[in-house]
This record gives structure tokens, C-alpha cells and sequence, in this order.
């Protein structure tokens, strides 16, 4: 009896042992995990969302500070300010990295917000200059704190949900830059009818213009990317619509994006179609052609290495219709990144003949063939 209490004894002595070995382990590792937090924040961004007259240089600036706590040798601190859709980068003296003093302290100017983050990342990590969502924690980023920026921001329009051609879709809210201008996009301004077309609006009055975007709500990579428009020639010179995939990543020289644009960029002469790669201003990525009146069908036929665009007069391209422009890029062509289909009607602020009154687009059918 002594022999078996005896056993028992250190049995349970043995357990105690363990666990608390095994608490000093979790503890360890939780305390050792590095933190990145704010102390001082700017403003926040209080721009009007109608505000066209604006570009990405004349943003404010204000100062935020901070600490980091255990990070590890060689770990760098990355600012973001998430301002008209993006969030972009908020470099020091020209490089994005913001220095962290041996006390752990950290002080940096930022480009005003809605909100701040600040990313502390490995040696080896490559941070975007601009993206539309944040990365998590991994893959080269250690610790991440978001926070509002301080006072008043203006309230925008919640974003919805909708179903197109089998699909489903979320609206941009708020100002967002294409084209190298400031368009606010209100999802007011995209529904679809009884038989399931898509319409998009612009609508309001010169100065207020609000224009309409969704996006493909999942990726869906190589392939062949349809859509189905009624008559878009009609569209005034300085309206744009857009029929692409992108990723959500970079700016416009260095995107993962492909475009088929509709568009006559303010001039009532000029071509009123673009085939596109990025970077845009690189001759082989980019085919200006013109689209006569009617329903015609804009596809590409993404591959690796190749990407196939086509217009087809009517509602679809392999039942013979006719072919009025093809063309194929080798040079620059991405590869699926997480992008997402994205089409979106607005004004294209620097052309020649101002927009002028109200339009709008209809779009049959969206169809991915993989």
C-alpha cells in the first residue's frame, strides 16, 4: 500500500511539473512576440469626397508616433494612411522604412487618413507602395496595429451586395482614383433590372459627380473574361468605362491589371476603345481601336504568358459573329495574384470637352470561361 501511494505521489508530481513547464512555455511565448502600437495620432482626412481637383501630392500631412516592444534584429517599421480607397505608403526621407529607436520609440510623418497603420516586417519583406487591403500577420509581417485618425472624417455611403450574371458583387464606397483623377462612387449608382442586366450611372451635376464600380467578390485567374455591353459609343467623350482584372495591388505603372477601357478620354474625335497591360504608357502594352454603334461582346482570353482581347459585334463570340478588333500581348502579361474582376463607369476629369450630363451604361452578362 505504502509502495502504491508512493507512485501515485509522484505521478501527480510529475503531471504538476509538466504543466507548469508547459504555462512557462505559452507564457514565454506570448510575452515574446513583438507588438507595434500608437501613441500619437494625426487627423483625420477631411477632404470633400467630391473634391476633383486633387491629386495623390497635395494630400496634408500631420505626425504620428508610437512603440515597438521584443522586435527582433534586422525588423523594420512600414507607415500606411488609408486615404480615398488605398492605403498608401508614408516614406521617410524617400525610403518606406520609419526608424525605430534602441528604446523601441518611433516617430514618423504621414500623409493624412481615415486611418493609420503601422507594419512591423522582416529584413527581407517587400512592402507595396499602395494596396487596398492590408496584409496579415505572417509572411514577413510581425506585428500590425490599425487605428482611426483623430476627429471628424467624412461619412460615406456603406457598400452592398449584389448578384450579376450568376456572381456575386460588392460596390466601391466613397473617393477612389482612376485614370490618374478623383472620382467619388456612390453605390447608389449600380442595380440590376428584372432581367438581370447591369446598369451603371453617373449622375448629379459638374462639381458633384458620382459615379458607380463593383468587383467580383472571389478570384478567379486564367481564363476567358466576357462581358456583354449595349451600346457604349453613345457615352460622352470624357466618360470612362472600365472592364478589367487587377489584384488591388500598386499604383499604375507596376499593377498586375489587364483593361479593356471605353472611352474617347474627353475628345469627341478620338478612339473610343483601349486594349490595355500595365504599365499603360508602354507602347506594347497598349491598342487604341474604335467600336461602331451597337451590342458587342469585350472579352480576353488570359493564358499564361499571352493574353488574347477581342470585340465581336453581339451578344456572343462563338457563334460566328464578326470580329471588328483582336489582338494579343506577350509583353508584361501577370499572372493570377489574387486579382478580382472589376467594372466601373466614371469621369475622366483631364480631358478637353468636360462631362457634360448624366450617363449611363447597361451590361447584359458577365461569363468566365476557365
Amino acid at each position: 500500500m505504502f509502495r502504491r501511494t508512493s507512485m501515485v505521489e509522484a505521478w501527480r508530481a510529475f503531471l504538476l511539473a509538466f504543466l507548469l513547464v508547459l504555462d512557462g512555455c505559452a507564457r514565454w511565448s506570448t510575452n515574446s512576440a513583438p507588438t507595434v502600437a500608437f501613441g500619437k495620432v494625426a487627423s483625420a482626412y477631411q477632404e470633400s469626397p467630391y473634391k476633383t481637383d486633387i491629386t495623390e501630392r497635395d494630400y496634408k500631412t500631420g505626425i504620428v508616433d508610437g512603440r515597438v516592444n521584443r522586435a527582433r534584429p534586422g525588423q523594420r517599421l512600414v507607415l500606411y494612411a488609408k486615404t480615398d480607397g488605398r492605403w498608401g505608403q508614408c516614406p521617410q526621407s524617400g525610403q518606406p522604412f520609419t526608424n525605430i529607436e534602441s528604446d523601441g520609440r518611433w516617430k514618423a510623418s504621414v500623409h493624412l487618413g481615415l486611418q493609420y497603420a503601422a507594419l512591423l516586417v522582416d529584413p527581407t519583406y517587400d512592402p507595396p507602395e499602395q494596396t487596398e487591403s492590408l496584409p496579415i500577420v505572417g509572411n514577413g509581417v510581425a506585428a500590425l496595429a490599425v487605428l482611426n485618425g483623430e476627429g471628424p472624417a467624412p461619412v460615406l455611403p456603406s457598400p452592398k451586395i449584389l448578384k450579376f450574371s450568376g456572381y456575386e458583387w460588392t460596390t466601391s464606397s466613397g473617393p477612389i482614383f482612376h485614370a490618374g483623377g478623383r472620382n467619388f462612387f456612390d453605390p447608389a449608382k449600380v442595380c440590376t433590372d428584372e432581367r438581370g442586366a447591369l446598369h451603371l450611372r453617373i449622375s448629379g451635376s459638374p462639381g458633384k459627380w458620382a459615379a458607380a464600380e463593383l468587383k467580383l467578390t472571389r478570384s478567379l485567374g486564367y481564363g476567358t473574361y466576357r462581358f456583354q455591353v449595349r451600346d457604349a459609343s453613345r457615352l460622352e467623350p470624357s466618360a470612362v468605362l472600365s472592364l478589367i482584372t487587377w489584384d488591388g495591388v500598386g499604383t499604375e505603372s507596376n499593377r498586375h491589371e489587364l483593361d479593356v477601357e471605353l472611352s474617347r478620354w474627353g475628345y469627341p474625335e478620338s478612339t473610343n476603345a483601349d486594349y490595355v497591360g500595365q504599365p499603360y504608357y508602354v507602347p506594347a502594352n497598349h491598342v487604341a481601336i474604335r467600336v461602331p454603334t451597337g451590342l458587342y461582346t469585350h472579352s480576353f482570353l488570359w493564358e499564361p504568358g499571352k493574353v488574347t482581347f477581342s470585340t465581336v459585334a453581339g451578344s456572343d463570340d462563338t457563334t460566328g459573329g464578326r470580329v471588328i478588333n483582336q489582338h494579343v500581348f506577350t509583353s508584361g502579361v501577370p499572372s493570377p495574384e489574387g486579382e478580382s474582376v472589376r467594372i466601373a463607369l466614371y469621369v475622366f476629369h483631364q480631358g478637353h470637352i468636360p462631362l457634360k450630363s448624366e450617363n449611363e451604361v447597361v451590361i447584359d452578362k458577365f461569363e468566365y470561361l476557365p
